[in-house]
């Protein structure tokens, strides 16, 4: 009796019916940055008000 070889996506689909997506196809690093945010909270504000000038 011969096993049929299955195909990467057969697999990929049994994988992630039994683990679900484990890994992204990209990684962070590999993927362009993410623009900043648009508007600071009020605690970060806070926080870099408080940095003395000697710091940065």
């Amino acid at each position: 009796m011969s096993k049929k070889r299955e195909t990467d996506w057969e697999r990929r689909k049994r994988l992630a019916e039994v683990f679900g997506d484990v890994l992204p196809d990209t990684t962070s690093d590999e993927r362009e940055p993410e623009p900043p945010a648009g508007d600071e909270s009020a605690s970060d504000r806070w926080l870099k008000s408080q940095v003395p000038p000697h710091h940065g």
